[in-house]
C-alpha cells in the first residue's frame, strides 16, 4: 500500500473515531435525561411503549489487589501472571 493510501486511511480513521466519540457523548446525554426522568418518577423500572427501562442498584464484591499486594507481597507475586498483548496507536 502506498504512503498516500496509508495517510488517507489514517485520516479517515481519525474522522470516524471523532464521530464515534461525538455519538457516544450524545448517547450518554440521552441516557442521562432518561435517568433524570426516572429519578423524578422515583422508579427503577419504567415501561414506555414496547420498552422496559431499568436503572437499578447493583452490589458487587471486588478483590482489593492494592491492599493485598501491600499485606502479602510474596503471595501476590506468586499468583501474578504476565501476559502479552499488542497495542495499536497512531500519533
Amino acid at each position: 500500500m502506498s504512503e498516500l493510501k496509508l495517510i488517507t486511511k489514517i485520516e479517515l480513521l481519525n474522522r470516524y473515531e471523532e464521530m464515534i466519540e461525538e455519538l457516544r457523548a450524545e448517547a450518554e446525554s440521552i441516557k442521562d435525561s432518561i435517568k433524570e426522568e426516572m429519578l423524578l418518577r422515583n422508579t427503577e423500572e419504567l415501561i414506555v411503549g414496547q420498552y422496559i427501562v431499568r436503572w437499578s442498584t447493583v452490589l458487587s464484591n471486588r478483590f482489593d489487589t492494592t491492599s493485598f499486594k501491600k499485606v502479602m507481597p510474596e503471595v501476590y507475586k506468586a499468583y501474578t501472571k504476565q501476559t502479552t498483548s499488542r497495542r495499536f496507536t497512531i500519533s
